[in-house]
């Protein structure tokens, strides 16, 4: 392990700033403060801030292969067209697995939170061969295997008709087999990858399946992420299906608590973010692909002050379409200031900074490990280059990250003291050949049709009203 010693840097301080040396020994913070003796390699930290890293808390880094051509529409019909063009091969996975973790390393995060897409038959291999990758990256990765157990159709109301579902091509026991076993294999919490439970949501989950992954996080202390209420049309469904709200069914089954992340959660009512605050479940924010999809503005200003935690998320990169953590963190922060005209309640910079680090921590159950500068705590870090020209003139550091543009910011990367980015460069794998595969590995298009989109988009206008 190496020990080094970041000098003369930047920190936040209650409201303002001030200049230590921060000393790290074996992978977690020894020291913080002015004049500090050398141990190890000295890092210089003149004209550069440094924060705990943030946490990409929900993306899917598969959709990787078809960001930017995605059709304008809503979440139940993207998703169709998503799934006819998605046959996705190991080689596709590990590409984009690598493309997730850099560019979110190069956006200020450290740890990220794979809703990972399982190719059918090789589900085994989807996870091994994305843990495979965050490992060769180095970036802390949470693998949460998506996982349903009825088919694409169930995830649409069904209004007035009757409709009946092809079966889902797994059986829910066979589903709980895999996920198990992924955690026998896989789950490594010391080195650095951890697997989550994952069910994808209430529309195409049944409660046998979450029942299981309740059974399962309990039994192997695993943390749970799910997609919830993202749509209107995920709310009818859930009163469809339940006869009360997806929050009021997910508290009565269980699945809510302190290590839950909760995806999206747009469509909720004022008795859910009461159950949300009381079952102390974390709200994962992904106000992109939000917009992008149509999907609404996540009520954030009220879940805070419920004292609801909150983190930021990218989303998959084909509903956002990217995984630069820094612009989520910014929409995130200033959207709200136009669903709530009391700008007392408005999100200030270093708060925003604070749920992106400290919130995910929180919401993986390692608020004591990691999301803040603090003695004793693993060393995920990111050192900002205040001499960018993007970061300039000098203002506020942290109001220059959050509200500016910046790019090209990131000057160092250490994840539990390991340095894997140096002079804005990733060091652990050769980024040029990953540009190269991924732009061999694909072909510029622009016209293509979806034939599940076709099937169902009459029935989907007529259960929205539309």
């Amino acid at each position: 392990m190496v020990n080094f010693t970041i000098q003369n840097v930047l920190i936040a301080v209650s409201d303002d700033y001030a200049t230590v040396d921060v000393q790290i020994v074996d992978g977690a913070i020894a020291a913080i403060a002015p004049n500090l003796p050398v141990i190890g390699t000295v890092i210089d930290g003149k004209n550069k801030l440094l924060l705990p890293g943030f946490f990409n808390a929900h993306t899917h880094s598969s959709e990787m292969w078809q960001r930017g051509i995605m059709s304008v529409l809503p979440l139940e019909l993207w998703l169709a067209e998503l799934y006819d063009f998605a046959p996705l091969d190991t080689e596709q996975v590990y590409l984009s697995a690598l493309g997730t973790a850099v560019e979110t390393l190069l956006s200020g995060g450290t740890s990220v939170v794979d809703h990972l897409v399982l190719i059918p038959g090789l589900e085994l291999e989807t996870i091994a061969i994305a843990t495979r990758a965050y490992r060769e990256v180095g970036i802390r990765a949470f693998i949460a295997p998506l996982i349903q157990d009825e088919s694409l159709s169930a995830g649409i109301p069904s209004g007035e008709s009757v409709k009946t579902h092809e079966p889902y091509h797994r059986s829910t026991a066979a589903t709980l087999e895999i996920i198990e076993e992924a955690v026998r294999q896989f789950h490594r919490p010391d080195e650095g990858v951890n697997i989550l439970v994952a069910p994808t949501g209430i529309q195409l989950c049944t409660d046998a399946l979450f029942a299981g992954c309740i059974e399962l996080s309990d039994r192997y202390n695993l943390c749970r992420h799910s997609h919830l209420l993202e749509t209107r049309a995920q709310e009818k469904l859930a009163q469809e299906k339940y006869g009360c709200t997806a929050v009021e069914h997910l508290k009565r089954i269980g699945f809510l608590s302190d290590r839950t992340t909760l995806a999206h959660c747009v469509w909720l009512n004022n008795a859910d973010i009461d159950i949300l605050a009381e079952t102390q479940s974390t709200v994962v924010h992904n106000p992109l692909s939000n917009l992008r999809l149509g999907s609404g503005i996540a009520p954030i200003l009220k879940y805070r002050q419920a004292g609801i935690n909150v983190t930021f998320g990218c989303d998959g990169a084909s509903s956002n379409d990217s995984q630069d953590l820094l612009e989520a963190i910014k929409i995130g922060s200033i959207l709200h200031n136009v669903t709530d005209s009391d700008y007392q309640h408005w999100i200030t910079p270093r708060q925003a900074v604070e749920m992106a680090s400290f919130g995910g921590a929180k919401g993986l159950n390692l608020a004591d490990k990691l999301g803040s500068l603090s003695v004793g705590k693993q060393a995920d870090l990111v050192l900002y280059d205040l001499t960018n020209l993007s970061l300039l003139p000098r203002t506020d550091p942290i109001g220059l990250l959050v509200l500016g543009r910046p790019s090209n910011v990131v000057d160092s990367v250490w994840v539990n003291g390991k340095q894997i980015v140096a002079d804005g460069k990733v060091t652990t794998i050769n980024v040029d050949e990953l540009r190269q595969e991924l732009f061999n590995r694909s072909q510029w298009e622009t016209k293509r049709k979806s034939q599940t989109v076709a099937q169902i988009e009459a029935h989907y206008r007529t259960v929205m009203g539309l």
